[in-house]
């Protein structure tokens, strides 16, 4: 059994927990670089808690500057076993509305410009990310949103694109039509991927702010309306994070889908042929098969 403790990654518009009890911002020092900011710590309802704002306090980190790999670690290091991702994203079904929520499953990474691995040469290692989302994790979240009376929808497949700048028209119509894709934002990947690696659950709550460009009553993106929007879709977030504890257990058994073991099999260089420098920055991540 593993004592459990929720981490949860505030996107846009979630800079804080309301109701954590002796909450304290520490440093966190990781081999990865410094994190996004610093980490609050406490307990909620009397399950221990991490939040870390995922662009820093005062939304300092574009999404491809965000440090994913030290923000990862970080919460690896103060022992985190469930992360929450809550995150601003577009919208490409029409019943998917501003307000809504996503339970999202799935992913479509084109981002280009980040690191999107803790191994590599010297120590490779090869994760699945079929089912890149944890089920069991997901489904708490889902239902911890409708008892919040949170208009909610299960599984999406998120299209993460670099950024900063929204979508051309094209694009937009690409990832709809032709990509099939449901929600569009810039931050879920690589961390999701990363979180894999960490052997850490990992659920992506998407807040739908707008319906980004192919819908034709709707126009090009905003950035003064998406902020209307935010306002609204962290209230509810605060909300859905309040109501988490009473749906998790303290302790847990293994993950039923084997998140936490995700580095069973997944090493491929040789132990005599590892690169020690690399090996002791994985101490944190990878310090079970290691």
């Amino acid at each position: 059994m593993t004592k459990t403790k929720i981490a949860v990654i505030g996107g846009s518009g979630i800079y804080e927990i309301d109701g954590l009890e002796n909450a304290e911002w520490i440093s966190v020092d990781s081999p990865w670089g410094p994190p996004s900011d610093q980490l609050l710590t406490g307990t909620l309802d009397g399950m221990p808690m991490v939040f870390l704002p995922r662009h820093g306090r005062g939304h300092v980190h574009s999404p491809t500057t965000v440090p994913y790999r030290a923000n990862i670690d970080a919460l690896k290091r103060l022992g985190c076993t469930d992360v929450i991702s809550v995150s601003a994203c577009g919208s490409f079904r029409e019943e998917m509305a501003p307000g809504d929520f996503v339970i999202v499953d799935q992913f479509i990474d084109r981002t280009i410009a980040r690191e999107k691995s803790f191994f590599g040469t010297g120590c490779v290692a090869h994760v699945s990310v079929a089912h890149p989302t944890c089920p069991r994790l997901g489904a708490t979240c889902l239902e911890t949103a409708r008892t919040a009376g949170i208009n909610v929808h299960n599984g999406g497949t998120y299209l993460a694109m670099e950024g900063p700048q929204f979508s051309s028209l094209a694009e937009s119509k690409m990832y709809r039509e032709v990509w099939g894709s449901d929600v569009i934002g810039m931050t879920n990947m690589p961390e999701a991927k990363l979180a894999r690696e960490a052997e850490l659950c990992y659920a992506s709550v998407a807040m739908i702010t707008d319906y980004d460009s192919w819908h034709p009553d709707h126009g090009e993106v905003d950035v003064t309306s998406i902020i209307a929007t935010l306002k609204g879709n962290g209230e509810k977030a605060r909300a859905l994070i309040k109501g988490l504890p009473a749906r998790l257990d303290t302790t847990r058994a293994p993950c039923p889908h084997g998140c936490d073991r995700a580095l069973d099999h997944a090493i491929m260089t040789a132990p005599e042929a590892r690169d020690p420098k690399i090996v002791a920055k994985l101490d944190a991540v990878a310090g079970r098969v290691l």
